[in-house]
């Protein structure tokens, strides 16, 4: 693979990468690839001079979710996919996953075209227990905010909120906060090439109502972490959806689940585009990813 190139596209507010990914372009150089980041939207990118477009941390798209998507179908070629970057920038991929027997978070889907008033918004949000706003496109929890129904100041939080995405265009979500998040976290099920190659255990996000806080994305806190079978076997589930409706391989693939008041993993996100993968996290999961882009330029 000498003389390959290959571009780690990244967004201007992180020009040289995420520190994660930093010790890719090493593990790729010692396999004969030139790697270097690319901001995705900069118009002096010569696209066409790179061998493979590999998505990282483009994490400022969601507010230009039509331009990203064009963006990714004008490369010669991107991993994951362009097939793969439209299906799971859009939330509603977790209907899919529903309707293949996955457990998923029980969703409440708002749809802008029905233009609904604000009180038929406030009769589809829980009557009990802290529940979840945010839009189907979104990255690193971003619009997302944590309400409580039985505070007519926070309902009504959450009833603005799901408002200005609606009157934005947006599709909204409503679902119902996972208590399981505050003791146990998330657990993040990191795959490489289809294979698991680590987890890690993260915090909570989620305190108040959605606010602009002008960050990429919530500060996160994690370990490493072993997977139970059970929640190896859902993510594996919820991948083969994934490889069915887009109809390509994943490079890399991170699943997020939490677990239910049974115990039951549930995937919260598939992150299929540019998720943090927290290599450090696991061993040699740069090089890992470093042989999976030498396969696909092979």
């Amino acid at each position: 693979m000498t003389n390959a190139r290959v571009a780690l596209a990244t967004c201007s507010q992180l020009p040289d990468l995420d520190k994660d990914d930093v010790p890719l372009i090493a593990a790729l150089a010692e396999r004969g690839v030139t790697a270097e980041p690319a901001v995705w939207d900069d118009p002096a990118v010569d696209w066409q001079a790179y061998d493979l477009v590999l998505v990282r941390s483009t994490w400022d798209y969601s507010p230009r979710h039509d331009e990203f998507l064009a963006w990714a179908r004008s490369l010669p070629k991107v991993a994951n996919s362009a097939d793969v970057i439209e299906w799971n920038t859009d939330k509603r991929y977790l209907r899919e996953l529903e309707a293949a027997g996955v457990p998923v978070i029980p969703t409440i889907w708002l749809d802008p075209e029905r233009h609904l008033s604000k009180r038929a918004v406030h009769t589809r949000m829980p009557a009990f227990g802290d529940f979840v706003v945010k839009p189907v496109v979104s990255a690193g929890a971003q619009n997302t905010g944590r309400y409580q129904p039985v505070s007519a100041q926070s309902r009504g939080k959450a009833i603005a909120h799901a408002m200005r995405l609606l009157d934005d265009g947006r599709w909204a979500m409503i679902q119902p906060y996972v208590t399981s998040v505050d003791t146990t976290g998330e657990t993040c099920l990191v795959f490489v090439d289809g294979e698991l190659t680590h987890a890690v255990r993260k915090n909570a996000l989620l305190t108040g109502p959605a606010e602009e806080s002008g960050e990429l994305y919530a500060r996160e806190e994690m370990a490493a972490f072993e997977a139970t079978p059970d929640q190896v076997e859902v993510a594996r589930r919820a991948l083969d959806v994934a490889r069915a409706a887009t109809g390509a391989d994943l490079t890399y693939a991170r699943v997020d689940l939490v677990s239910g008041d049974d115990g039951v993993p549930m995937v919260i996100e598939l992150e299929l585009t540019e998720p943090s993968l927290w290599m450090k996290y696991g061993t040699g999961v740069e090089g890992r990813l470093a042989d999976a882009v030498v396969k696909l330029l092979g």
